[in-house]
């Protein structure tokens, strides 16, 4: 039978699998966020998921969006996101993704050692971040279509410090100097950490976005604070569902 134009349409559908799990964070509210974004752009589905184990989902994927802190693949995982990246899929990385914690001894928050292969893909780990705050975002690749006519903005929200662990593009930078006890990596000097970047990966690209923070009075933090109430951060921020919007039309249609 001749394929009709409906079955034409069909095929040209864009698959997005999302990822919305993990700790510390109101995952609801991010998921439930992101779906409508995804929603908004005409041509996609959407599978989604609260971690990683769904490799069917992944890789029928054309785009992966990820919302997680504090939970890391396994090695099985791991290799079929690889392979996913590898074969010239698209990943948006968001906030907490590269965050894998350890407590340690003396009370202080360090991060686990045994996810290297995972962070190694994302391009970044996790390190510390100092109290939400202010801070101000500057933009390091003007002409870059991701953030091209976007301005310096100052945000509240969790500035994210990072250990970089593949050649990575910065699109979006903040500066710091200051302390992020009770992290491990307590104190930074003249420090310009990502905010948006691009790491590239075989025929695919990771885009990492560390804006994002939120919090309802449900979920624990990993030093007890109770929220009166729900921290909503960079989400409140015109400027950031610009972001976001821009981030999911390049992994859907690759522009």
């Amino acid at each position: 039978m001749a394929a009709t134009s409906r079955d034409s349409g069909f095929h040209d559908i864009k698959r997005v699998h999302l990822i919305a799990a993990g700790r510390y964070h109101d995952m609801d509210f991010a998921r439930i966020e992101l779906l409508k974004l995804i929603g908004e752009i005409a041509g996609s589905r959407t599978t989604v998921a609260s971690g990683w184990g769904d490799l069917e989902s992944l890789a029928a994927a054309d785009l992966l969006v990820t919302y997680t802190c504090d939970i890391a693949p396994t090695p099985a995982e791991i290799a079929a996101l690889r392979a996913f990246i590898e074969a010239g899929g698209r990943w948006i990385a968001l906030h907490g993704t590269n965050a894998l914690l350890r407590f340690l001894d003396d009370g202080r928050i360090g991060v686990a050692d045994d996810a290297s292969d995972f962070v190694d893909l994302i391009g970044t780990r996790f390190l510390a971040h100092p109290p939400i705050g202010p801070f101000r975002v500057e933009v390091e690749a003007p002409e870059h279509p991701l953030v091209q006519g976007i301005e310096a903005f100052d945000v509240v929200d969790e500035l994210y410090l990072f250990e970089r662990r593949a050649e990575i593009l910065p699109l979006l930078v903040a500066p710091f100097t200051g302390s992020t006890v009770p992290f491990a990596a307590d104190r930074w000097e003249n420090e310009r950490s990502p905010v948006l970047y691009l790491r590239h990966h075989g025929e695919g690209t990771v885009l990492y976005c560390s804006l994002g923070h939120c919090r309802s009075h449900y979920d624990p933090s990993p030093n007890g604070a109770f929220v009166t109430h729900p921290l909503r951060c960079a989400w409140d921020y015109p400027v950031y569902y610009e972001l976001l919007r821009r981030s999911l039309r390049w992994g859907i249609h690759r522009n």
